[in-house]
């Protein structure tokens, strides 16, 4: 693993991380989701490794801050924990994730494949329902959110929200919150407000009903969906939660919608089967690719 420096088009610096750099005919560009990095999240990490040993490069596409660690106390149990992102701006998403496609593009990679999970399946689905360039080959989204849902869900967020909008207003926007933020992380106050308004990633209301879909309808190619079995912000049924998802995409009965027995939403203690299930819908996607090319 390396650590790779891109450049967004307005200039900004992001860093991420690049398994198999070396490799120059598939690369897979995943986002992370909230409160999440290469360096405390096994999932990523896992994922990358597996990918390199079977010849596909990884880049994990930290976006805005991800890159950065910060180690806080969690007063629930007295002790230190390390997370990713406390600081990102929503709004910024299409212009990061471009980033490292630009970049795996001028790297020469002939497959592009723009993978995320949890909250950076909803960036990815931003864009590929946005953006008017072709070069996206493959589409790997797993545990994305209705975050409308998400909000109603999670403890302390209506607290965090509050406290979050009198913080801006008195000027403390770039101060982290003393509780955590949904119950798992520390959140600049700014953060928080950016979350609740990002419209843009409000792209599966499947629960909620508060959202759009037209960026689902919108991505052109095919690609797969993972849950987890377990994932408890989806509702009474994940596989449900994800096949409705997959119904609003323009072509659905050309994608994969998977379904990992009991694997949570972050897939704790499973992340090396999370691992081969990527590895397993690259595979057949690019085999039955040559499959039909053969035929022709």
């Amino acid at each position: 693993m390396e650590i790779l420096k891109v450049n967004t088009k307005d200039g900004l610096e992001l860093k991420g991380a690049i398994f198999g750099k070396a490799f120059h005919d598939t690369v897979v560009i995943m986002l992370s989701g909230i409160c999440s990095n290469v360096f405390q999240n096994e999932l990523l990490y896992s994922t990358g490794k597996l990918l390199e040993e079977n010849g596909i490069a990884t880049i994990i596409a930290h976006t805005r801050d991800s890159f950065s660690c910060f180690a806080y106390t969690d007063i629930s149990t007295q002790k230190q924990k390390i997370t990713g992102t406390f600081d990102d701006e929503f709004e910024k998403v299409y212009e990061d994730v471009d980033a490292y496609v630009q970049y795996a593009k001028n790297a020469g990679y002939k497959n592009i494949i723009l993978a995320g999970h949890s909250l950076g399946s909803n960036k990815i689905i931003h864009y590929l329902g946005n953006t008017k360039d072709d070069c996206i080959d493959y589409f790997i989204v797993s545990s994305p959110v209705d975050i409308m849902h998400w909000w109603n869900v999670m403890p302390n967020i209506e607290m965090c929200h509050n406290m979050a909008k009198e913080w801006i207003e008195t000027g403390r926007g770039e101060d982290i919150l003393p509780f955590l933020f949904g119950g798992f992380s520390p959140m600049k106050a700014k953060t928080v407000i950016g979350f609740f308004d990002a419209d843009n990633l409000k792209n599966c209301p499947v629960i909620s009903k508060k959202g759009e879909i037209k960026s689902l309808y919108n991505i052109k190619p095919n690609g797969s969906f993972i849950i987890g079995s377990k994932d408890s912000v989806t509702g009474d049924s994940p596989k449900a939660f994800m096949e409705q998802i997959n119904m609003w995409t323009k072509n659905p009965g050309k994608n994969l919608v998977i379904e990992a027995e009991g694997a949570s939403h972050i897939f704790y203690g499973k992340h090396d089967i999370y691992a081969k299930i990527v590895l397993d819908c690259i595979k057949n996607h690019y085999q039955t690719y040559i499959k039909y090319e053969t035929r022709l």
